[in-house]
């Protein structure tokens, strides 16, 4: 019996779909022409796209200028966060709200290419979960920010008993299972470049060149970024308490020895002159050490209390989903706090 013709054709395969997350804070200088190369890339993707801006609390026109491309956009979607909570919360939340069966986190600065999302993706499609950007090149900065940044990647690599890999940003393709992976850690204090190495799954780095920042200022000054760098340490390592511990070992020695030496130098030679100098010095030396393992302490201690809250990693201030979004009504589902 001949098979009827319906049954005889290839069910054609499904759409794949493509989420974009974009974290924003004060990007209005870059977001329209942001906007405009990431259009482009959309256009030459047989993907169904959609591209999630996550205001995190901006108090320029970033939110404006998003809500109208919102309006004229059917592929846009909106998180707007109550207040600035800081970037790496603000890529949780866009996780949270991208449903697509691929996910790029990039940032609005176009120091990241979109242009380069085509080649992740076809990685993606290799059979990689997790396929990362890695700078060859920074342009635009300072010696003092490269040297910096090369020096804290190495010693993350050192103390950290995750790999994290060196000279790569946040711009990633993340596989579905990996985003779900992602949406399981909830931790208040988040290293998001710790946490995409902690999940594991199959990871392939794409060398990149990166541009100068578009237009507008960096929000990462110095004192950020070092507060940045103990964020990753101290997730991920406890390195510096063990460090404290052999400091304190060794001072303990040190104090042991030249306390020995100084008694029988005493009964051999006597001692006329007091060695007020020498009292000052093993004084203020022992009490940096100590005040120096007590902040080491404190860091890790101040992490616990933070989590011990369980607050929610942020509250919604509004959520617009994409008319022509994967999941029109996720934003009903999943409320206004997480």
């Amino acid at each position: 019996m001949p098979l009827d013709e319906t049954e005889t054709r290839s069910t054609p395969a499904p759409i794949q779909s493509l989420s974009v997350i974009v974290p924003a804070y004060n990007e209005q200088e870059v977001l329209p022409e942001f906007y405009r190369r990431l259009c482009e890339v959309f256009a030459g993707l047989d993907m169904k796209c959609e591209v999630i801006f996550v205001n995190d609390g901006s108090t320029d026109r970033t939110l404006e200028i998003i809500s109208g491309l919102y309006r004229c956009d059917a592929r846009v979607s909106l998180v707007d966060l109550s207040r600035n909570f800081g970037k790496e919360i603000a890529l949780a939340a866009g996780l949270d709200h991208a449903d697509g069966d691929a996910v790029i986190v990039i940032d609005a600065d176009l120091q990241d290419p979109p242009e380069l999302i085509p080649e992740l993706v076809s990685h993606w499609r290799a059979g990689y979960d997790v396929v990362y950007a890695q700078r060859i090149c920074r342009d635009g900065e300072s010696i003092a920010k490269k040297t910096t940044a090369y020096l804290f990647y190495r010693l993350l690599q050192k103390v950290c008993r995750v790999r994290v890999p060196e000279d790569t940003g946040d711009f990633r393709l993340l596989s579905r299972r990996a985003v779900e992976a992602m949406r399981q850690l909830r931790e208040q204090h988040r290293f998001m470049k710790g946490l995409f190495a902690w999940i594991g799954f199959p990871q392939k780095p794409v060398p990149y060149r990166r541009d100068p920042r578009f237009a507008g200022k960096s929000k990462w000054n110095y004192w950020n970024l070092w507060n940045f760098a103990l964020e990753g340490i101290t997730s991920f390592s406890c390195g510096p308490l063990k460090v404290a511990t052999y400091i304190g070992l060794l001072t303990a020695f040190g104090a042991f020895g030249y306390g020995f030496y100084m008694m029988i130098r005493t009964l051999l030679f006597g001692n006329p002159v007091p060695g007020y100098p020498s009292l000052v010095v093993i004084i203020l030396f022992l009490g940096g050490v100590q005040l120096l393992s007590i902040g080491i302490i404190g860091e890790y201690l101040a992490r616990m209390f933070d989590e011990s809250k369980h607050r929610p990693l942020y509250l919604l201030k509004n959520y617009l989903s994409a008319p022509g979004s994967m999941h029109p009504n996720m934003g009903a589902r999943r409320g206004q706090t997480h």
